[in-house]
């Protein structure tokens, strides 16, 4: 475990170790949280949370409705046909 002090401006150094090991470069943005017992930093998302029906549209899918059961065997399939090519 590392340790780092607050200076006087309220500046924190994460160490090069924690920040190599979780792809943090400069300029990244940190949500803080005040949570139970401490302080927690998590990079600010990219991209604003979204769900399936906000996004579903840009699928361009037509066609009728896939059950689980079309999907499994799709994947299945798929992976059967990788697993054929790689031992080939």
């Amino acid at each position: 475990m590392e340790t780092t002090r607050l200076s006087s401006s309220g500046q924190v150094v994460i160490p090069q170790a924690v920040r190599d090991a979780h792809g943090c470069v400069e300029g990244v943005e940190f949500i803080v949280e005040d949570v139970s017992g401490g302080i927690l930093l998590r990079p600010a998302r990219h991209f604003p949370a979204t769900t399936l029906d906000k996004v579903a549209g840009c699928l361009n899918y037509t066609g009728p409705g896939k059950s689980i059961e079309d999907m499994d065997r799709a994947v299945d399939d798929e992976m059967q046909d990788r697993l054929d090519r790689h031992l080939r």
